[in-house]
């Protein structure tokens, strides 16, 4: 078949802005790393490994809901225990968040470097590790022709690209046999970007780029926004102590809408020099941008050491008048000594900090582990800060409102 209008790699273009286009997203952009890099050094150890992993289960439910299709906060903690719904639907959703949550904790594991992230098979292994955790029958997805009409159903095969042409609501995508072009485009262009600020307002631009081209039957906002997290951690941006996708979902209207525009073909001799509209591009960028900067601020703010020390005093008397799990407001002390300065305490130290004699001690750490305050990783082990979902109201205020009102609705 002939290249088409659409098949075309300059159909990308531009993949940056250019000129002075650029000068306000570089400005924003210098702003992402100043707060991201204030946010990192404020942070203290204790916390980030176990906000790390709360903020996956988060990321999973905010992708989904990106989608359409919902997963509550409480069946996503329920699906990491093993506890899935009896009904099919919510299952099926309940194992594609746990496949979430584990693909974003492989790729941080894989530390990839930033230039490596853009590679095409970095790019389908994203995709592959995603889809390969779940059987045929949740990976089952209706195919639409250019007139929007479901002309058949297949299972999408994990990281393989698309055989066939799609169209996905007002966009059609680039035909199947352009996409080995077009990705190659796309990778070498944003991976060869040099470091700096450049590199963050490359991080946005792709992540439109990879959206428009399409190159899989399903999943490609789910893959897309992954490699976005990945490449933003591989920037030394989040630390995994914030996330977009939070931003992107409740403002998932404009998110929809701004990738849209950027869409558009090129509108006059004022719009830049490629065939896509620099404006809506630069418009697009700007977003992403600001998104990025509103959740990097609000997380630094949450992790005030003074307003920590405040939430878990009253969440340790909520625990102790309400709950009445032998919960203790002694714990308080090594509690918030464990968030600000310590990643981890012997058991014997934390029950020093208490001031308890060692059977209640002994009690109080238990209880602490079996909400969990606490983490350990052995029955006997040193303990860290936790981050349970029940405590998100308390410790995090705002950060996952929809978990908050699960609890609150699961012990009304």
């Amino acid at each position: 078949m002939p290249a088409g209008p659409l098949d075309h790699p300059d159909q990308l273009e531009p993949l940056l802005p250019a000129g002075h286009a650029m000068e306000p997203v570089l400005e924003k952009a210098h702003d992402l790393r100043a707060e991201s890099a204030r946010l990192a050094a404020g942070c203290p150890p204790g916390v980030s490994q176990e906000l790390t992993r709360m903020l996956r289960a988060m990321n999973a439910y905010y992708s989904n809901k990106i989608e359409g299709e919902h997963t509550r906060p409480l069946e996503i903690e329920q699906a990491l225990s093993q506890e899935f719904s009896n009904d099919a639907e919510k299952a099926r959703l309940q194992r594609l968040a746990v496949a979430h949550i584990e693909t974003e904790r492989w790729i941080h594991e894989q530390a990839l470097a930033t230039q490596a992230l853009y590679s095409v098979p970095a790019l389908q292994d994203i995709h592959r590790h995603l889809f390969s955790q779940l059987d045929a029958a949740d990976r089952l997805v209706q195919l639409h022709g250019v007139d929007g009409q479901v002309t058949d159903q297949a299972a999408v095969v994990p990281g393989e690209l698309r055989q066939r042409n799609v169209a996905v609501r007002r966009h059609v995508a680039p035909a199947w046999e352009a996409l080995p072009e077009l990705l190659q485009r796309w990778s070498s262009v944003y991976g060869s970007v040099r470091r700096g600020e450049l590199q963050i307002v490359a991080a946005a631009a792709a992540h439109h780029r990879l959206v428009w081209i399409h190159p899989f039957y399903d999943g490609n906002g789910r893959a897309a926004r992954l490699h976005s997290l990945a490449v933003l951690r591989s920037l030394d941006l989040t630390g995994g102590l914030w996330s977009p996708l939070r931003g992107l979902a409740r403002g998932s209207d404009a998110y929809a809408e701004k990738l849209a525009n950027a869409d558009m073909p090129r509108m006059g001799d004022l719009d830049g020099r490629g065939q896509r509209c620099q404006r809506m591009l630069v418009e697009w960028i700007d977003f992403f941008l600001d998104i990025c900067l509103d959740q990097a601020r609000f997380m630094a703010r949450l992790l005030n050491l003074q307003d920590m020390e405040n939430r878990l005093g009253a969440l340790l008397a909520h625990e102790e008048k309400v709950v009445r799990r032998g919960i203790r407001m002694e714990a308080l002390r090594p509690l918030h000594y464990l968030f600000a300065t310590q990643g981890e305490l012997g058991r014997g130290d934390f029950a020093s900090m208490t001031g308890l004699g060692d059977r209640a001690a002994t009690t109080l750490i238990g209880r602490l582990v079996e909400v969990g305050l606490l983490v350990s990783d052995t029955p006997r082990g040193k303990v860290r800060f936790g981050v349970p979902m029940a405590g998100l109201r308390f410790l995090f205020p705002g950060l996952w409102l929809e978990a908050e009102a699960d609890v609150a609705a699961a012990v009304a």
